[in-house]
């Protein structure tokens, strides 16, 4: 099952929003997730339908130090973010 995720703001428009999002993604509290997400979210979030960012803002509702090991593939990422991880790491490794 997938976690609610948090809600966006009402009215929001979809330029803040992705201007949201991308400041959550820099601004984690370590600085391996800072770079990895900002990476992410400068490559890809722009093109994310509503439910991708729907299911990004989810992912960003983790730990970070959970979000490190499994983008490192130190531990296996569970069933609902699978694919979001493993699309963050080909982004990450292409550098």
């Amino acid at each position: 099952m997938i976690p609610p995720r948090e809600s966006a703001p009402k009215g929001e428009t979809p330029e803040n929003r992705l201007k949201r999002l991308r400041m959550r993604s820099m601004r984690r509290g370590t600085k391996e997730m800072d770079i990895l997400l900002v990476r992410y979210t400068d490559k890809v979030l722009a093109d994310m339908s509503a439910a991708d960012l729907d299911h990004y803002e989810t992912l960003l509702g983790e730990n970070d130090q959970d979000l490190y090991q499994w983008i490192s593939g130190q531990k296996p990422a569970p069933d609902h973010l699978a694919d979001l991880i493993a699309d963050i790491t080909r982004v990450a490794a292409q550098g």
